[in-house]
């Protein structure tokens, strides 16, 4: 393989590293420089060119965010430990305690493999949480690492590809987002998009440049014409044209349900300033020369995005009637959005104030450290990780006028967590504005909220049905588990004295100590409560722990009650057929019902969850309603079909089809052909000379019902076919067909599908 050479060199790092820090140790970098050169001698990437080319393109990334010379260094080292015959004791030895920090910290991300296993990823989250807490500067230097390999990604296997892209996708840029590194988070983005989605991306790549004659000529119109004005007004300003990224038009297609010619605002300006007081006189300035379109004004400089970004943007009617989005900032705003956290990082130990700024920035992660104690569900902790790297933010106020960023649907339980654990905890109810208002509103931008608080008052399992807050959730899952746990273990241990009862014994007896654990060891309970707990809750049969606490010859005469593995009926009326289900581990005499969230169908994977007073609940293993109570893993049980009995099952439907004559009796006829009774049907006419068909059909299993989805899709007049399992939801349903209807409509017909 032809080994070609890096055309970077070491002045060209250390004159760029002058420029902004004039008094830097430019020697670190230079010793760095030659370490790493030899270390990495020999060595040459995939794509053909020597591996010292990439420690240098990763120092120039950090020389980008403006970082000092010990990150740089660091920069150049940090696959000298992993890579190369170079031991960490040398490095120490060589370089000091804290490049070697660094380059350990980077070494030990590096080695995270995103796996799909859940406790697996979210193990390798908290190491990147952990990372981040200890020295930011660790994953701007992984960033920097990341955003070059992303650059040289080609020359992989198409599965290595898409493997790197779509972690770059979901955790890299989002943290380069959260850090408020604007520029790194649309490479990181692009880079992705381009590998994850080729045919998108290049579909995307060739509209912009069919149209990017015109829209440059039309952006030159309009910044012609602000600089004028500005001129006239005597504001100094850089006025310059803002290309929208392909990621970010991808997003808005996917997100709003569009199509590329529907993306309005591709033309962007953007304005700099010289001082906060000239960006709102150039925003009247702009909305006196275009009329501005209602509901696309943010003023993210009185409110900051949480990760400091700061900036007007508005979106008006521009030249020739076209959407024009301008966002106007500052310069000292501007080097913010593009370095983020890395734009303080030089200031930190000169300016209180800027260390300040950095130090709210990293609050978000201070948070996820602290709340990960109380996460120890993978999933739960996985779903609070995401929803602290998309901050999709409102901003409301306290009483005092403090301002409280919080997640978009938040809710004043989520405020009143926010504020302090206890107002959380004791939260009686809450006035938006003035008014009263119930605990799960959704709270909008600029609502003044005040909290009302009762010692009577304690959390409640229903506030996790709409809080959006990680810290809300934890707390609240936390304070129920413990409040259940102990009154289960009280009701464990009452339910196994009355039972030992029965047979004749003094529960002060028979129950010792040390009998106990082994009982509980044995029926695979780490610890005595524990044991009782599960007896609690109806997980574990008293019988089970009194077969393994007494002696058997105390129990002779005594009959067993059932098997550890026992069929119980789903809860119906005598006359109607129903399904058997299998149950481990369980009470005699308990009430089975299907989860009506998602109605599961024999031959789909199932999962049991244990309701006090209700018995089990069984929901398909992918149904949301599972996401929210997969926590509280002490009332989950093992459940199964019994593929032993054929009955007669449920299932909701819904057909989109061409509303013509005698449409109704087609299908109907169809479904009678395949031996299918229709016991109930919601017929209603749409637009676009389109009918809706809600039913409900008796069916066997899910293998039946594919088999009847697929011939149905043969029924002349028939478009598309879904089958429904949120059936208690019927205006969705409708709605939901509508828009399906619509998209029909524009998309041609082309293809037939079923859900």
């Amino acid at each position: 393989m032809e080994v070609s050479f890096p055309t970077m060199k070491v002045q060209d790092l250390t004159d760029a590293i002058l420029e902004y820090l004039p008094d830097a140790d430019v020697d670190i970098i230079l010793n760095a420089y030659i370490y790493s050169a030899k270390a990495h001698r020999g060595q040459s990437r995939r794509s053909g060119e020597a591996y010292f080319s990439h420690p240098l393109e990763v120092a120039n990334n950090l020389v980008k965010l403006k970082l000092d010379a010990t990150t740089v260094a660091a920069g150049l080292l940090h696959d000298t430990i992993e890579d190369t015959l170079s031991t960490s004791e040398e490095i120490q030895e060589l370089f000091g305690e804290e490049i070697f920090q660094l380059v350990d910290g980077v070494t030990k991300i590096s080695k995270i493999h995103f796996s799909s296993h859940e406790e697996s990823q979210a193990e390798n989250y908290r190491k990147m949480i952990f990372a981040m807490a200890r020295d930011i500067r660790v994953v701007l230097i992984k960033l920097a690492d990341r955003a070059h390999n992303m650059q040289t990604l080609g020359s992989l296997s198409e599965e290595r590809q898409r493997r790197i892209a779509r972690e770059t996708l979901e955790i890299y840029a989002p943290i380069a987002n959260r850090l408020g590194i604007g520029w790194m988070k649309n490479e990181l983005e692009n880079g992705s998009f381009r590998y994850l989605y080729p045919e998108e991306y290049r579909t995307i790549e060739e509209k912009v440049a069919k149209g990017k004659e015109y829209r440059d000529k039309y952006v030159e119109k309009v910044t012609s014409r602000l600089v004028k004005e500005l001129e006239d007004a005597e504001i100094s300003g850089k006025v310059d044209g803002r290309p929208k990224q392909f990621f970010s038009i991808y997003r808005k297609m996917m997100d709003q349900n569009i199509s590329f010619e529907d993306v309005y605002d591709l033309v962007g300006v953007r304005v700099l300033t010289e001082s906060l007081r000239d960006c709102y006189s150039v925003l009247g300035l702009v909305h006196s020369l275009w009329k501005p379109i209602p509901g696309k004004f943010k003023d993210y400089i009185a409110m900051p995005k949480p990760n400091m970004y700061q900036s007007l943007h508005t979106t008006v009617i521009g030249p020739r009637g076209e959407r024009v989005e301008v966002q106007i900032r500052s310069r000292e705003m501007h080097k913010v959005s593009e370095g983020g956290i890395a734009a303080h990082w030089r200031y930190k130990e000169k300016e209180d104030s800027a260390e300040k700024t950095m130090n709210q920035q990293l609050l978000w992660v201070r948070h996820l450290l602290e709340n990960q104690k109380d996460l120890k569900n993978p999933k739960e902790f996985l779903n609070a990780f995401k929803v602290n790297l998309f901050p999709d933010s409102v901003y409301v106020f306290t009483p005092g006028g403090d301002v409280i960023a919080l997640p978009h649907n938040a809710t004043p339980v989520d405020f009143a967590f926010q504020v302090h654990t206890d107002v959380g905890c004791h939260c009686q109810s809450a006035k938006v504005n003035g008014k009263v208002v119930p605990l799960r509103y959704k709270l909008q931008d600029g609502d003044r909220v005040e909290i009302n608080t009762s010692e009577e008052v304690s959390p409640s399992r229903d506030w996790l049905a709409f809080v959006k807050t990680s810290k809300a959730r934890s707390r609240i899952s936390n304070y129920i588990n413990t409040e259940e746990r102990t009154r289960s273990l009280s009701l464990g241990k009452e339910l196994l004295e009355q039972e030992i009862r029965e047979y004749g014994m003094d529960p002060t007896v028979e129950i010792k100590d040390e009998l106990l654990e082994e009982a509980a060891q044995a029926c695979g309970f780490k610890s005595t409560d524990s044991l009782l707990t599960g007896i609690g809750i109806g997980k574990l049969s008293t019988y089970h722990v009194i077969e393994k606490l007494i002696p058997k010859e105390k129990l002779e005469g005594k009959g067993p009650r059932d098997k550890t593995l026992i069929k119980l009926k789903e809860s119906r009326p005598p006359d109607s057929s129903h399904n058997a289900i299998k149950v481990q581990c369980f009470n005699e005499n308990i009430l089975i019902r299907i989860g009506k969230c998602c109605h599961p169908l024999p031959g789909e994977p199932i999962i049991g969850y244990i309701t006090r007073g209700r018995g089990v609940t069984v929901h398909h293993i992918d149904c949301p309603s599972v996401g929210n109570i997969i926590n509280d893993s002490e009332r989950l049980v093992g459940v199964e079909w019994d593929t032993g009995i054929k009955t007669i099952y449920q299932a909701h439907i819904a057909i989109v089809a061409a509303d013509k004559p005698g449409i109704l009796a087609t299908i109907s006829q169809a479904f009678a052909e395949c031996g299918i009774n229709i016991t109930r049907a919601n017929v209603q006419q749409g637009s676009h000379k389109r009918a809706y068909f809600d039913l409900s059909i008796e069916i066997q299993d899910v293998e039946h019902l594919n088999q009847i989805l697929e011939k149905m899709l043969q029924v002349d007049g028939v478009i598309y076919l879904e089958r429904i399992k949120d059936f208690n939801k019927n205006a969705p349903i409708k709605d939901r067909l509508e828009a399906l209807g619509e998209k029909l409509v524009q998309e041609g017909e082309q293809e037939l599908s079923v859900t």
